[in-house]
C-alpha cells in the first residue's frame, strides 16, 4: 500500500469511517469511533502506511498497517498486523 497524508479534518473523517480491522489485537468495524473514544473529536492529521491483510477499506483488504492520527497534541496510533498483533496506542504531550 502506499502511505497517505491527509490534513483536512473532513477528509480524515472520512477516511476513518471506511477502514475496519479484523484478526489478532486490536479490532474494529470503524476506525472513526474508536479515534473519537480515544478523545480526538477533530483530528487534524493522518498518516497510513504499510499493507496488513486483517485491514479493509471500503470493505477491500488489505488496507494499511500503521495509523498515526493527531489533534493537537493528542495522538492516536494503530500499528502491528501483517503477522504481528494489531495494537494501539494513545499520548497527550502537555
Amino acid at each position: 500500500m502506499q502511505a497517505i497524508e491527509l490534513n483536512d479534518p473532513a477528509e480524515i473523517e472520512s477516511f476513518l469511517s471506511k477502514i475496519s480491522f479484523s484478526g489478532s489485537g486490536f479490532n474494529s468495524d470503524c476506525l472513526l469511533v474508536d479515534v473519537y473514544d480515544a478523545g480526538l473529536d477533530y483530528p487534524d492529521f493522518l498518516r497510513a502506511e504499510g499493507s496488513d491483510s486483517g485491514a479493509c477499506y471500503e470493505g477491500k483488504s488489505p488496507a494499511w498497517a500503521k495509523y498515526h492520527v493527531r489533534q493537537g497534541k493528542r495522538v492516536f496510533m494503530v500499528y502491528g498486523g501483517g503477522g504481528r498483533e494489531r495494537r494501539t496506542h494513545f499520548s497527550e504531550t502537555p
